[in-house]
């Protein structure tokens, strides 16, 4: 019964840190809008449930994988993830508005602009963690990592075609020309643009850096549950 109880109990528990982070972040836009009368962070909702959306992923596969769901359904789920993984990091460029929207101070506005990064930036490496996990198990420890430090690298650049040329995760689908052009052209010329390296470089290394941290603290809260499940005898 612990098998099940302690996994479940830890999802659930992270889920729930995540929603609380959500609604501080929804609670501080409600006071912005009192006081100043407009909604002009409002796009920053739509922003973070594009940061759900690979976490809610990311708890489907973990439920088919426990229930040992065949490798193509996984994988098809795993594209699925990948392609909006970058929006849960990307709401940390958002704080480019810190100030170019006027009637709140910028402190405020950085802490609410925070507040939703914050939560958009863990909810991206939650997701990371527990894709990690299921490649680990099927795949190794050696695939794992590759497909975590490989999903946070190619995040990077999705953070920047979303920022810069303003591409979307569904321009997969909708604009796939326009998307290939741009991936070709920078292929064609990958020092031509010294901008995009060290946005990738310095970004890819934030989220390495922030996973890490993320990954040894839920190795912490792993050794604890499996320490409770000794003490009360599974």
């Amino acid at each position: 019964m612990s098998e099940t109880f302690w996994p479940v109990l830890r999802l659930t528990g992270l889920t729930a840190l995540l929603v609380g982070g959500s609604l501080v972040a929804a609670g501080l836009h409600a006071i912005r809008v009192d006081r100043v009368g407009e909604p002009a962070f409002a796009f920053l909702f739509w922003n973070l449930f594009l940061a759900w959306v690979p976490y809610v992923i990311a708890v489907v596969m973990t439920a088919l994988d426990r229930a040992r769901a065949p490798g193509w359904v996984l994988g098809a789920l795993g594209v699925a993830w990948l392609l909006f993984l970058p929006n849960a990091p990307y709401i940390l460029t958002d704080f480019i508005h810190v100030g170019a929207i006027p009637g709140a101070p910028r402190w405020f506005d950085a802490a609410l602009i925070g507040a939703f990064a914050g939560t958009g930036l863990l909810l991206g490496l939650a997701s990371l963690l527990l894709v990690h996990h299921m490649v680990a198990r099927r795949a190794g420890p050696l695939a794992g990592w590759a497909l975590a430090v490989g999903s946070l690298a190619l995040s990077s650049l999705g953070i920047y075609l979303g920022r810069f040329p303003r591409f979307n995760s569904w321009d997969v689908v909708t604009n796939p020309d326009g998307l290939v052009r741009i991936i070709l052209m920078r292929l064609a010329d990958p020092w031509g643009n010294p901008f995009l390296l060290a946005f990738a470089v310095t970004m890819t290394l934030g989220l390495v850096g922030s996973y890490l941290v993320t990954w040894f603290l839920g190795q912490m809260l792993v050794r604890r549950s499996v320490g409770r499940v000794a003490q009360y005898g599974g």
